[in-house]
């Protein structure tokens, strides 16, 4: 079992900077990828971005691209997710997830574990 816990939330005006954070703890060995997925209100969940445990690959979703970035701290077992001009359309539920899958992967099928989702909002 892999435990995830995110942290970071909270309100912020467009075009302002949030960093989203997410502790990993459990059989994190077990794991290859992380990854960010947001959720609006009335929406299904959407990819966000994802990076692999080892390598300098990232993956964002064309949304984001450009203005998030997602990192990693091995030591700490952490995830990172840098959001910049901010818009109020990415006013979400964001969850990280973790896959046992090797590469990049942007379906939720592919992840085994998630954490519970941290409030973002961006207001206008």
């Amino acid at each position: 079992q892999v435990y995830l816990v995110e942290s970071g939330g909270g309100l912020v005006q467009a075009g302002g900077s949030l960093k989203l954070s997410c502790r990993a703890s459990g059989r994190t060995f077990s794991t290859d990828l992380m990854g960010w997925f947001r959720q609006a209100p009335g929406k299904e969940r959407e990819f966000v971005a994802a990076i692999r445990w080892s390598g300098d690959n990232t993956l964002y979703a064309d949304s984001v691209k450009g203005r998030f970035t997602m990192s990693r701290d091995n030591d700490k077992i952490e995830v990172y997710l840098q959001m910049n001009s901010l818009k109020p359309e990415d006013t979400a539920v964001y969850y990280c997830a973790a896959s046992k899958v090797r590469g990049l992967r942007t379906g939720e099928r592919d992840y085994d574990y998630w954490g519970q989702g941290t409030q973002v909002t961006v207001s206008a």
